[in-house]
């Protein structure tokens, strides 16, 4: 139990993983994988997290085939290899205290972009004069292009499916030999998962398409491909986009049901993000402010009896203690709050009383700290 009563610091028992804390910190892709291959980026970018206070600390979305990375940057585990690079970042999370987590996703069609800062649109011609990166195909529910002037994806095959399925399993043993103790599979934000759960992009009248129950059909078989190659004392979560905030897409209401049939899978978190599917701009129902995404936390998790996870636009202190004080959502997690600053956790304890004389800190830091706190209040100067 955290001091002076921060649910904030207040530990969570995932299956047989411990978590310190309810501060998980959220995917954030990097881009600076090569071949989907870790390195030294991985290690500072994670680690700090990890000496930064939170408690579950997911890498990057990692494509589980090399078509589905959404970039050339990608992170990857549809190789054997790429597993090796990854053991030194999973162990210095875990060494630190937290828990190193992988995201497992297949970008669908939305494969084949450049970078954020190199346009985020779609890879070309010109990308292989700049950089030696070629485009390659993408494959999709159905063959819908993800936005104006984006190419057509090749809509999949039953045998695409299958082995789309299969990978999602084989990544999740390579996860376990890197040292990952929990996985989430990107199932949000209009990449493959997402695409087959949205009627805005899958259009499909077979066994893998039509109504909800269909078009369902391919995430539960990913959760199910998961299981069997991911032990049962370890969790599995599911990153879902809650409303596609589109007429004709996802309602939370589906969500609901969706999240039911997760559960009876083994899927024990969700964790609750919206939108994404139908290209880049904001659809105008989407009113971004702090915790707007919460109420679909809330409501999952009240309607299902699962755990859920708060994410978007959360930094405050108090607003993330209230989400777990009130029970909106078990866990909550941050992106770009904590890559301005690694250490929110360790601050905000210190804001909710949870921290004195930086007792959460790593000793190696926390002591000077504490002699400088200590020095500067005897002579008066803060």
């Amino acid at each position: 139990m955290a001091s002076n009563g921060a649910r904030l610091f207040e530990p969570i028992n995932l299956r047989s993983v411990a978590v310190k804390n309810r501060i998980a910190v959220s995917p954030m892709s990097q881009y600076r994988a090569v071949n989907g291959y870790a390195n030294a980026w991985h290690m500072v970018h994670l680690g700090r997290f990890a000496l930064g206070g939170a408690g579950l600390v997911f890498a990057e979305a990692t494509a589980v085939e090399d078509r589905g990375r959404r970039t050339h940057g990608d992170l990857g585990l549809w190789d054997d290899a790429q597993i090796e690079p990854l053991v030194p970042v999973t162990k210095f999370i875990t060494d630190e205290g937290a828990v190193p987590g992988v995201q497992l996703g297949h970008a669908g069609r939305k494969a084949s972009e450049r970078r954020p800062w190199q346009g985020e649109t779609p890879v070309d011609e010109e990308d292989v004069e700049l950089r030696g990166e070629a485009p390659w195909a993408a494959i999709a529910p159905s063959a819908i292009p993800y936005a104006d002037g984006w190419p057509t994806p090749d809509e999949m095959t039953d045998a695409d499916i299958e082995k789309v399925v299969g990978a999602f399993g084989a990544a999740a043993r390579r996860s376990l030999e890197a040292g990952f103790r929990v996985i989430e599979v990107y199932a949000a934000h209009g990449f493959l998962v997402h695409q087959f759960l949205s009627p805005i992009a899958n259009q499909r009248r077979d066994k893998w398409g039509g109504d909800a129950a269909g078009r369902r059909r391919f995430a539960l078989e990913v959760a199910r491909s998961i299981r069997a190659n991911w032990p049962e004392d370890l969790p599995l979560l599911f990153r879902l986009s809650a409303t596609d905030w589109l007429e004709g897409g996802i309602e939370v209401e589906e969500t609901i049901e969706t999240a039911q049939a997760l559960a009876l899978e083994g899927v024990d978190m969700i964790d609750c993000s919206t939108g994404g599917i139908g290209g880049r701009e904001r659809p105008r129902r989407m009113k971004i402010e702090q915790g707007f995404q919460v109420p679909f936390a809330n409501q999952i998790k009240n309607s299902v009896g699962i755990a859920t996870m708060a994410v978007g636009c959360l930094w405050d202190p108090e607003v993330c203690e209230a989400v777990i004080a009130d029970g909106s959502a078990d866990m909550v997690a941050l992106a770009r709050e904590l890559l301005d600053d690694p250490n929110w956790p360790l601050h905000t304890a210190a804001a909710l009383g949870a921290n004195e004389n930086h007792a959460l800190w790593p000793p190696e830091s926390g002591w000077w700290l504490m002699k400088r706190e200590r020095l500067f209040s005897k002579l008066g100067l803060r």
